[in-house]
């Protein structure tokens, strides 16, 4: 439903992905309207994302620096959501452009005319996690990234921290995010998305052999978050105009593959039966077997109705029952 702009508003880019819909459904239940969104919807079904939906207009990204030419007055805030989050993205030339050249174009107009910047960086930027998942900002030049989606957004953590203004926007590391409106994401949607469709239809699920003599077969951990946690949490930062840095968002804590397979078929009430399957060569060069967020510095900056965490096996069911059996979004 869009209207008339009665004051600035906030600007949303990846407005009709996973995230970014339901970070503008947050903002919609927190009252906020005035939202100008930016995402190119294409052919696919991600419009249905924003059905429902308040904000006044949608612009491609290829024409939202033209668009704010001249416009300062009209933007309060960017929340800047949008990127190729494509892990296995060959073309760096590609992810150099849309993960990192047009972020920073973004940031240096949010900086410029002194604008709230709120940005997804990734906790892919950890590599395989050898050095930790602390989001301080005095260690990431020695993080190593294990493939070009991760390194293309280590790269804007980079640039912000060299030109000193990692002090004036606010970068968030998503952990492992699931939930409603992923139905688009095809390859890259969630393993819980996934492996409900093959549960209903088989019976059973596969999982990756482990890679890793420390880990069993489907035993390796992941953090997951579900997408209204970390939309809140992010949500959060625009009402906390004071916070700034880079920030953590996930869970806190672990959950194998094999427990978030258990959660799944509870949740269909079926009975869990999984097969391990060998993990192809090309993903295990850049596996990560373990991801856990520190969540210390986020957990003293936000109030905890802002910081809590939906448990893993209540975020599975809500979304399988609520979402993904329904074919519902959020």
């Amino acid at each position: 439903m869009n209207r008339q702009p009665k004051k600035p508003m906030i600007l949303v880019t990846g407005a009709a992905g996973m995230i970014g819909s339901c970070t503008v459904r947050e903002l919609n239940d927190r009252g906020h309207t005035d939202l100008l969104l930016v995402d190119d919807l294409k052919q696919g079904e991600k419009w249905k994302n924003l059905v429902g939906k308040y904000f006044v207009d949608l612009i491609s990204r290829h024409k939202i620096m033209d668009w704010l030419k001249g416009r300062e007055d009209e933007i309060d805030a960017i929340v800047h959501l949008g990127a190729c989050s494509d892990t296995v993205e060959t073309n760096a030339d590609y992810l150099m452009e849309n993960n990192f050249r047009f972020s920073i174009r973004l940031a240096e107009w949010a900086l410029t005319h002194n604008k709230r910047f709120i940005y997804a960086s990734s906790a892919a930027t950890y590599g395989d996690g050898n050095l930790g998942f602390t989001d301080d900002e005095s260690s990431i030049e020695t993080l190593k990234p294990l493939n070009m989606y991760a390194f293309s957004k280590q790269l804007v953590d980079l640039w912000l921290k060299r030109e000193k203004v990692l002090d004036r926007v606010v970068g968030l590391k998503y952990f492992n995010v699931f939930g409603p409106n992923e139905y688009h994401k095809g390859r890259m949607a969630s393993m819980v998305l996934k492996m409900t469709g093959n549960a209903k239809r088989d019976g059973k699920i596969q999982l990756y052999k482990s890679n890793d003599p420390k880990y069993t077969d489907g035993g390796q951990c992941r953090d997951f978050i579900y997408v209204k946690d970390a939309v809140r949490m992010t949500c959060a930062f625009l009402e906390n105009r004071s916070l700034a840095g880079l920030y953590n968002i996930g869970q806190g804590q672990v959950t194998t593959w094999n427990e978030l397979a258990d959660a799944l078929f509870n949740a269909l009430n079926q009975k869990t039966n999984i097969e391990y399957i060998e993990m192809p060569e090309e993903l295990s060069r850049q596996y990560q077997n373990y991801t856990r967020a520190d969540m210390n510095k986020i957990n003293r900056v936000l109030a905890p109705h802002e910081a809590r965490i939906t448990p893993i096996r209540e975020a599975v069911r809500e979304y399988i029952q609520d979402y993904l059996l329904k074919s519902a979004r959020w």
